[in-house]
Formats: C-alpha cells, sequence, structure tokens
C-alpha cells in the first residue's frame, strides 16, 4: 500500500506541508492544535496528512487563525487542491458563504474588553469563554433540527447587550461543520438587501437577522419581507434553512400586539411570522450561570474574570464585557476636554476611599485643576452642563461612564439610642461606570490629585468615612496639611477615628493636653481604642491609678489590648496573679501578646524556683 492517495495534488501537498511546519514552530502537538482551533483532534489528524483529501474551508480557516498563518492564502491552496483531486463541490445557488469565513464580529458580536486579554491570534478580537443558558437549549434543538433537514425560525428578545447575538453565533457553530452556510443581508440598506436576495436563498444556509426591526419593522419593505422569509421556511425545495435574529423588547411588543379595532394594521404579517418563535434572553447571569462563569474564569478566562470583579448589578457579565470598549473610548477620546476631567476627579475620588454616590458639587469643584491652561481658558459659562450631559450618554448595555443616580435610603431596626444615621448629601449624586472605575485603579494609582480635588473634598464631602479614607491618603502622599484639615473635618462630623488620629498628632507635637483632650472627644463617640490612648498618657504622666482605670473602661467594652496593658500594669505593680490572670483573658480573645508574656512569666519562673527565689529574688516557696 502507499502512503500518497491516487490523486496527488501539489498544493493539497503544500497546504499540509505549511499547516504542519507552523504546527511545529508553535510547539503544538495535533491535540493541542485541536484544542487551540475548536477542532475534533481526528479533523486535524486528517488535515496534516495527504490521505486525509482535502480539508473543509471551515477547517483550513480555523487552523490558519490558530498558527496565526494568512487565512487567504492556505484557502486559495484548499480551493486549488480541491479542483486538482476533482473534489471541488459543485457551487452552492443563493447569498452568502461558509460559516466556517465568518468572523463573528463581522456578524456584530459586540468586542469584549480590551488590552492583553482581549486580544486574540492574528490580530482578531478574542471572545470571552460561552455560559450556556435556557435559550441555547432551544437554539440548539432549531440548529439539529435544521441539520436534520427541517428548516425554522428562532428571535431572541432582550435588552441591549444581553448576549443575543453571541447565542446565535455559538448556535451554528455544529452547522459550520456541515458545510452550512450564513447569509448576513446589509447592502445597500439591510431592508433592500433581503428583499432583493431571499427568493435567491438555497439549502444548508443560515439567514442572520440580526437586529431585525431593521428588517421587519421597515415602513417600506418590512410586511414584504416578513412574508418573503415565511415562503422560504414553508419552501421545501429550498429547505432546510435556518432564520436567526434578535430584537429589543420595545419592538417585538409593537410587531406581536393586535391592532385596535378599526385601526391600522402594519405588522399583520410580522405578527404571523413571530407567532411562537420568538425566546427570551434575561438581563442577568442567575446562579447557575454565574457559577460556569466563575469556573470559565478561573481556569484562565481573564475576561470574564475582569468581569466578574466588576459586576455590581446582580450579574450584568454580557453588558459589561460589551460596554467596556466603548467606555474605553469614551474616556480617551471625549468630546470635551471637562468630561474627562470630571471622568478623572471621579476616578480619584474612587480609587482614594470615596463612597459610590459621588456629590455632582464635589465633581465639579474638583475637575478644574485637571484641565490643562489651554483647555481651562475654553470653558464657557455652562461646561459643567455640557459635560455632564456627555458623559450621561449610554453606551452598549445601557451604561453611561458617570450617571446621576438616587442612593437607596438605609433601613435599620429601630433603637432607643440617639439617631446617628449620616443625612445624605444635598444636591444630585454620580455613579462612576465600574469598569472605568476599575481602569483607574490601574492607570492612576501613581498620581496624586492636583489641588482643586483636595478643597472640592474638604468643602463638600460630609460622610466621615469618605474624609478619614482622603485625610489618610493625603498624609501617604505628604499633603499633609490637607491631611490634617480633611480629619478635623471628620471631627466635626462625629467621626471617633478622626478625634483619635488628630490626638494621635497632637501627641506627636508635644500637645499632651490637646491629645488627651482629643482623646477623650474619641472615647465619647465609642472609640474604645482611645481609652487605651488615654491609658498610656496617663500611665507616662505617672498618674498609674488613672491609667488603670481607664485601662478597666476599655477592657469592659472588649478591648484586649487593654487587657495586656493591665497585665503589663499589674506585673509593674507586683501583682503577678492578678497579671497573669489578665494576660490568660487577654490570650483566650486572641491576642498572641499576651501568649508571650505568659510564656517569659513561665520561663524567668523555670529558672528562680530552684534556687528558692521569686522573679523579683525574693525567697519563695515552692
Amino acid at each position: 500500500m502507499h502512503d500518497e492517495p491516487d490523486r496527488r495534488s501539489p498544493a493539497q501537498a503544500e497546504l499540509r506541508r505549511r499547516l504542519d511546519e507552523a504546527r511545529a514552530r508553535a510547539g503544538l502537538d495535533k491535540t493541542q492544535l485541536a484544542g487551540r482551533s475548536g477542532l475534533g483532534r481526528g479533523t486535524v489528524s486528517k488535515a496534516l496528512t495527504l490521505r486525509g483529501g482535502v480539508p473543509s474551508v471551515d477547517t483550513v480557516t480555523r487552523l490558519a487563525r490558530a498558527l496565526k498563518l494568512p487565512v487567504d492564502e492556505l484557502l486559495e491552496l484548499r480551493r486549488t487542491a480541491a479542483e486538482e483531486t476533482g473534489t471541488a463541490p459543485a457551487d452552492v445557488p443563493g447569498p452568502g458563504r461558509p460559516i466556517g469565513q465568518w468572523e463573528p464580529h463581522e456578524l456584530e458580536v459586540h468586542p469584549a474588553g480590551t488590552g492583553p486579554a482581549a486580544s486574540g491570534a492574528g490580530g482578531v478580537r478574542a471572545l470571552p469563554g460561552y455560559v450556556r443558558r435556557g435559550h441555547d437549549g432551544v437554539l440548539a434543538a432549531a440548529a439539529a433540527a435544521a441539520a436534520s433537514g427541517r428548516s425554522g425560525i428562532v428571535v431572541l428578545v432582550g435588552t441591549s447587550s444581553t448576549g443575543k447575538t453571541r447565542a446565535c453565533w455559538e448556535a451554528v457553530q455544529p452547522l459550520a461543520e456541515k458545510g452550512w452556510r450564513l447569509w448576513h443581508p446589509f447592502d445597500p440598506t439591510r431592508a433592500e438587501a433581503a428583499l432583493r436576495d431571499l427568493e435567491r436563498v438555497g439549502p444548508r444556509t443560515v439567514v442572520w437577522l440580526n437586529e431585525a426591526q431593521h428588517y421587519l419593522g421597515d415602513r417600506e419593505f418590512g410586511e414584504r419581507i416578513a412574508a418573503a422569509v415565511h415562503r422560504l421556511l414553508i419552501d421545501e425545495q429550498r429547505g432546510p434553512v435556518l432564520v436567526l435574529g434578535t430584537l429589543w423588547p420595545e419592538y417585538a411588543h409593537d410587531y406581536t400586539a393586535l391592532p385596535r379595532p378599526g385601526g391600522g394594521d402594519p405588522y399583520s404579517r410580522v405578527r404571523e411570522l413571530l407567532a411562537g418563535r420568538t425566546e427570551s434572553v434575561p438581563d442577568i447571569f442567575d446562579t447557575r450561570a454565574l457559577a460556569a462563569a466563575t469556573a470559565l474564569a478561573a481556569n484562565g478566562d481573564a475576561l470574564l474574570a475582569e468581569a466578574l470583579t466588576r459586576s455590581r448589578d446582580g450579574g450584568r457579565i454580557t453588558q459589561d464585557l460589551a460596554g467596556v470598549p466603548e467606555l474605553l473610548r469614551r474616556y480617551e477620546q471625549p468630546r470635551r476636554a471637562a468630561a474627562r476631567a470630571l471622568l478623572e476627579a471621579a476616578m480619584d475620588a474612587r480609587r482614594l476611599g470615596v463612597g459610590l454616590h459621588l456629590p455632582q458639587a464635589f465633581l465639579t469643584d474638583a475637575a478644574p485643576d485637571y484641565l490643562s491652561d489651554y483647555d481651562y481658558d475654553q470653558l464657557t459659562d455652562d461646561w459643567a452642563e455640557q459635560a455632564y450631559a456627555e458623559l450621561a450618554e449610554q453606551v452598549h448595555g445601557k451604561e453611561a461612564p458617570l450617571r446621576r443616580t438616587t442612593p437607596r435610603p438605609p433601613r435599620r431596626p429601630p433603637t432607643p439610642t440617639t439617631d446617628t444615621t449620616m443625612a445624605p448629601p444635598t444636591g444630585p449624586v454620580f455613579r462612576l461606570a465600574d469598569y472605568l472605575e476599575q481602569h483607574g485603579r490601574t492607570t492612576r494609582r501613581p498620581l496624586c490629585p492636583p489641588a482643586s480635588f483636595w478643597y472640592a473634598a474638604h468643602t463638600h464631602l460630609t460622610h466621615p468615612d469618605d474624609l478619614n479614607n482622603l485625610a489618610e491618603a493625603a498624609e501617604s502622599r505628604h499633603r499633609l496639611q490637607w491631611a490634617h484639615h480633611l480629619r478635623q473635618h471628620a471631627a466635626d462630623h462625629g467621626s471617633a477615628d478622626a478625634f483619635h488620629q488628630l490626638a494621635v498628632m497632637r501627641e506627636g507635637a508635644g500637645d499632651r493636653e490637646g491629645a488627651e483632650t482629643l482623646a477623650r472627644q474619641a472615647a465619647d463617640h465609642g472609640d474604645t481604642g482611645a481609652l487605651c490612648l488615654l491609658a498610656a498618657m496617663r500611665e507616662g504622666a505617672g498618674d498609674r491609678e488613672g491609667a488603670e482605670t481607664l485601662a478597666r473602661q476599655a477592657a469592659d467594652h472588649g478591648d484586649t489590648d487593654a487587657l495586656h496593658r493591665l497585665a503589663a500594669m499589674r506585673e509593674g505593680a507586683g501583682d503577678r496573679e492578678g497579671a497573669e490572670t489578665l494576660a490568660r483573658q487577654a490570650a483566650d480573645h486572641g491576642d498572641t501578646d499576651a501568649l508571650y508574656l505568659l510564656a517569659d512569666r513561665r520561663k524567668i519562673l523555670s529558672r528562680l524556683w530552684p534556687y528558692g527565689l521569686a522573679p523579683d529574688g525574693t525567697p519563695a516557696s515552692p
């Protein structure tokens, strides 16, 4: 027997050689190449040997992309090989081309993510791993029925960027392996292209009606297109075919609603076509879908991993992925420099610890120093209004770079104590898009906000947590005056932590009296750590009794550091038994330093007991 086929093909040999050499250069075995290309191992093995015959268009396309080879050149070799071996199929009538020759983004699948995670082989944008949901079962059944010879139509209905188009793309992949074609009518307009060529659609074709409102909702051609699609589906001579479409809910409602008595009926044929053939796509991932996405992320899917870290809106994963590229473009290429300044002020606020809801007055006053002198001179009286309007424009998934929001009111059980709940900020508040927040945390990490940011924070922010976080950030960036003013502002709004930090600063500056006053204010606001600070101050001043009283108060409030300090005080006063009891209590509450105190004491005792001495050198009985 001979290894070569009966009909030798130089083009096929060249095709096999180029594929196999590229595989070897990439260091891949056939199993690994199958995984990278999404093909079966048997399919890859046949493509790399002359005995396997001429590989399909889809196989050559996938292998070329996986190996970063020029697709067009290899497809030309494949065509020549098919002609030389006499295996070239007869021309398939009708519009479209093999599914394997389409890129998903050519079919309007939204690009996902940015940066290295979104970069695929050959410069083609990568897709995140796919998570199957309920509607995928309906699509899979329709594709299987079409493969077995029964024409069908499914129109997915869902809001923007919920994964409708991607679901259709995944559904047709089994048909690609069977040599099906795909036709996406769009030139010169979608409606004109569909009406012109629907009569030419041949068997084993997917008709791709993404954003079906452009076809079925067209005022001039919509009803005729619906009639032509219906005729295609029932024509056995032209089947099997599979028609896939997507719609937003508002369009589906308009097309399927019954007309009012006596009124017009502009969508009668469309309504008949869609009856029983629509399937809903949910806005969010349910628990099972989130678990599947998490598993894909854990296995190395960087795009899904990034989306999951940003998902604060109840599983809006696909919207996040679809909106990211446009959000980044809107930040990097704004129409107005002031819009970028507002975004950067918001990014800095979030990364330095300000809460989700950013007051408009704060952002507006923070923005000017983010502008160059030239851009600042171009500001008009209504610059802020225009910039906020620009940033409110939504991208895919109905997310805006900076959107106005309404905080939910806190709802806590009633208590007999005085209500100390912070009042919500006055005036409008805004929320930064999750992706831009994440982007800012990475790209702006080494940057210190300008003076207008700190001034606006001191002027407009009132929540103690926000002020304390910014004070810490200012201190770490050597903006010490702003750190002091922000902490004082937080203290004015009742922050115990701010009083405590100010007390430490006063003590460090040698103002013992001022430090004690501030520490007492912190203690009055419930800061038990301030009691320990006061105890240390009293002990340093020689007031041992006052120090113990304060430390016991802190210990009574559950402060284990206070127990440790009391143990040390008792030890110093010669009350070894009381010291050991307090140290044990501290250790029982998780204070590991107290364990060391106990261990040191036991070590001393073990050395002195043989000599009949206590730790202080006095006689002791065993």
